[in-house]
């Protein structure tokens, strides 16, 4: 990891010592250009960032992942494609407000995150975490949610609905869209030609893919919504169930 040139890495000791220099100079530092900067944050193998990369040129995509081992084969299959446009940041997620300076960034991917049925801070879809969005994406800059559980969907949507964010698109059944399906706004194409290792996995399992897209817009204060949802009866991945309780907030 240390010697591919598309990583850059950041352990919490390195930013307590001595921050992240690309921070505010990915554009002029990093990718030489001033293309949009894309995250994915959870990227794990990297198969999103470096998809979406090879179908947008006119954009930069950063995968965002503490997991080198898994990282490790996007990163690898940039360098052997040749791709100019990816790079991936290997540090804490929650720390990525102290990754990037105010509108450096203009959309976020969360490509099946874990849900954290326990506890809200932890999901990357809470209010806590739009709140470090905040810090470095756009005003009104897109986030992209992609998930395998009906928790996370659920909660998601829940949650901008609530802070009345503006909601582009979604689906609960992404491959399956059909008239009077629970779907609305327009779904690219791509959506369900770039799938990751996990995609894959959950999808031989018979779970449907959800999706949404919306939009956060700065300054208004945000609320967690107050809703006991069902959480998700099946196992993770090299795991046993995902929760013992029956609903969660």
């Amino acid at each position: 990891m240390a010697q591919n040139p598309l990583v850059v890495e950041c352990p919490f000791w390195k930013l307590q010592q001595e921050g992240l220099a690309l921070k505010g100079h990915w554009h002029e530092d990093f990718f030489r250009n001033d293309h949009p900067i894309v995250l994915e944050l959870g990227c794990g193998r990297g198969e999103y960032t470096v998809g979406l990369a090879r179908r947008f040129p006119d954009k930069n995509f950063i995968g965002v992942d503490i997991k080198g081992s898994r990282m490790w084969h996007g990163a690898q299959t940039a360098v052997a494609e040749g791709l100019t446009n990816v790079g991936f940041l290997r540090t804490n997620i929650e720390f990525i407000h102290e990754m990037f300076d105010a509108d450096e960034v203009s959309e976020i991917w969360l490509t099946f995150s874990d849900p954290q049925m326990k506890k809200a801070t932890k999901r990357l879809t809470s209010t806590f975490f739009m709140e470090r969005y905040r810090h470095f994406l756009l005003d009104d800059g897109i986030i992209h949610v992609k998930t395998d559980s009906p928790f996370m969907f659920t909660y998601t949507k829940l949650m901008v609905e609530k802070n009345q964010l503006p909601l582009e698109a979604y689906t609960e059944d992404l491959y399956k869209l059909s008239a009077g399906s629970n779907s609305c706004g327009e779904l690219p194409v791509f959506l369900t030609e770039i799938q990751t290792y996990y995609e894959q996995m959950w999808m031989e399992q018979g779970l449907t893919i959800k999706y949404l897209r919306f939009r956060l817009p700065h300054g208004a204060i945000l609320e967690e919504p107050d809703v006991e949802i069902p959480v998700d009866g099946y196992r993770s991945y090299q795991h046993e169930v995902r929760s013992t309780k029956k609903t969660g907030k």
